[in-house]
């Protein structure tokens, strides 16, 4: 996998003196406190602006910090920001932060103190991620566009649809590519002026997605090439393949393959008790785009057209039970065997074989 050009950093100087810091991220304003890592106490709190100059200028005449944020939309570039100055930055996921996320008091000042507490105690109660490259990041920003795009297609559409039937009339199943002209054909003389603004958003929106597509392809040929070992798998496509790539983007950081199924909340979550063990559904955890991409690829493999394949057969024999829940228990497996299958492809480079776990007297059968 290529990777991102970065500027070197000064190096952190590991010691029991260096101030802790915790900074409670807003869209306007952010919270700074800084405790005595020997004592605990507060040493000064503060309000900046959140925005680059501001939080630049008031970390550079500081010493070496460690310094805990919460993860958010400015927390990306602030993080490479403070990294570059020479602190040691972690980010905090706060929303698996009970004593933050739940607590009874909750305002900005107060929660930049618990994650400076928390980080001077443990940092690993803080759940700590580890943010993209700003390379993954733009490249990510692409598949993001084009997800919005056709979500904002989707709507239009199905206004479109809405509209003609209140009127009497259907527009014919088609593609979404081509709705535009055949709802032009379709519509009344009478109607065509209260919905034709609303077509021809549909059809530049179109266009828009087929410039994306454009760009998506682009980046799978020129600069992640390993996107074709995962295509191999019937049912993922370049956009699966593509996003998958860059949400984990080093796939030497799972010591397992398993390891990505729980990273992408694909697992039944726990709530153990006593003697008590409930089933839970899957923890929703990780990136949800990606989740949503692999379900969908599931459903692929899963149905009519999908090739025979161990990933098939495993979901055929779950559902084989004939119930509602069954069948969506089997899809959501799939898609959980399938995220550690791209990851073993992606990091071994194996060639992909669809029957590689059945026996030979099942495959001639």
């Amino acid at each position: 996998m290529p990777h991102a050009t970065t500027r070197p950093r000064p190096e952190v100087k590991q010691n029991g003196n260096i101030p802790i810091v915790g900074v409670d991220l807003g869209d306007t304003h952010s919270h700074v406190c800084i405790l005595d890592p020997a004592s605990g106490d507060v040493m000064e709190q503060t309000r900046l602006r959140t925005r680059r100059e501001d939080v630049e200028r008031y970390f550079a005449r500081q010493q070496s910090m460690r310094i805990a944020l919460e993860v958010g939309t400015h927390s990306t570039w602030i993080s490479r920001a403070l990294e570059d100055l020479g602190h040691d930055v972690t980010v905090a996921h706060t929303a698996r932060v009970r004593l933050i996320h739940g607590g009874r008091r909750k305002n900005d000042q107060l929660d930049a103190e618990k994650l400076a507490r928390l980080l001077r105690y443990d940092r690993r109660l803080l759940v700590p991620i580890k943010h993209r490259s700003e390379e993954a990041q733009r490249d990510l920003a692409v598949l993001r566009s084009r997800r919005a795009v056709v979500r904002s297609r989707t709507l239009l559409v199905n206004h479109v649809r809405g509209v003609a039937k209140s009127f009497g009339f259907r527009i014919p199943k088609c593609e979404t590519r081509i709705f535009a002209g055949h709802a032009r054909d379709v519509i009344p003389p009478e109607v065509l002026p209260a919905l034709e603004p609303t077509v021809d958003a549909i059809e530049n929106l179109t266009t828009q997605v087929a410039i994306l597509d454009t760009r998506v392809r682009q980046l799978c040929r020129n600069t992640y090439p390993e996107t074709a070992l995962l295509t191999q798998v019937h049912g993922v496509a370049e956009i699966t393949a593509l996003t998958y790539i860059l949400t984990l983007e080093d796939p030497t950081r799972f010591a397992r393959s398993r390891d990505v199924g729980p990273y992408l909340g694909l697992v039944p979550g726990q709530k153990q008790s006593g003697g008590t063990d409930p089933t839970r559904g899957i923890t929703k955890t990780g990136d949800r785009a990606l989740r949503t991409l692999l379900i969908e690829c599931a459903q692929r493999i899963l149905g009519k057209r999908g090739i025979d394949s161990d990933l098939k057969r495993h979901g055929l024999k779950i559902a084989s039970v004939g119930t509602k829940a069954a069948k969506r228990r089997a899809v959501t497996a799939v898609a959980r065997k399938l995220a550690v299958l791209l990851h073993r492809l992606w990091i071994t480079g194996e060639v992909y074989e669809p029957l590689k776990n059945a026996t030979p007297t099942a495959i001639s059968a």
